[in-house]
């Protein structure tokens, strides 16, 4: 419990004093929703609303991937991440500690997003803020797991800003399928189906547990 604390801890405040990975994933975020904007069918309600799930959760994955890119390259300066790997408990830890940074950084990315967005494309009701933040956080919860472990497989690569993505990308699509229809219930004013947070909490824990007992691995090659 400790080096998870020490870890969170870190990564927190360094992402405070520095901000580097929160602001490039937010302006990249944004970004994403202005150039959408320019493409959006706004005299259509029924097909705006239609595109909104996908369009959001494109711009919260690909900020996400920026941001987890950024997750081990301070550890890199000074060979730190060798000391990572020396500490005095299971390593499981560590990767706890650095995938609950990641998903509170993103969190407060994804929550100014998805306020510009509403704001931009009038898709959201206010009443469903609370149900819309459920299922970013159980997507974002399996997005941080797998993300933060192939974060430290592709840090010490040749094109690690390449590799995150080829190797992410293709796991996330069960994540991605539950949110996206969650997102779409919620949206259209209804309780997110049972079958998209089955989905989603089932792919979490596998992603999780396989992430915790792979990591020990990770942080040997």
């Amino acid at each position: 419990m400790n080096v998870f604390l020490a870890v969170l801890w870190k990564d927190l405040v360094t992402e405070w004093r520095s901000r580097d990975r929160a602001a490039a994933m937010g302006v990249f975020a944004l970004l994403v929703v202005v150039i959408f904007h320019f493409a959006w069918p706004g005299d259509d309600r029924a097909r705006a609303r239609e595109l909104a799930p996908g369009l959001l959760w494109i711009a919260y994955v690909f900020a996400a991937i920026l941001g987890l890119n950024r997750a081990f390259s301070v550890e890199l300066e000074n060979d730190a991440i060798s000391g990572l790997a020396m500490v005095p408990r299971d390593r499981g830890t560590v990767f706890l500690g650095k995938a609950a940074a990641s998903f509170a950084i993103l969190m407060a990315v994804q929550a100014l997003t998805a306020g510009v967005f509403a704001i931009v494309f009038e898709v959201l009701d206010w009443r469903s803020i609370p149900a819309l933040a459920g299922v970013v956080a159980l997507g974002s919860l399996g997005l941080c797991a797998v993300g933060t472990l192939f974060g430290a497989i592709a840090v010490r690569t040749r094109f690690r800003e390449v590799m995150l993505p080829l190797l992410l990308l293709p796991l996330l699509v069960p994540v991605l399928s539950g949110c996206v229809r969650a997102t779409a219930d919620v949206l259209a004013g209804a309780a997110p189906s049972f079958a998209a947070i089955q989905l989603l909490i089932v792919a979490d824990a596998v992603y999780w547990i396989a992430s915790f007992v792979s990591f020990d691995y990770v942080l040997d090659e």
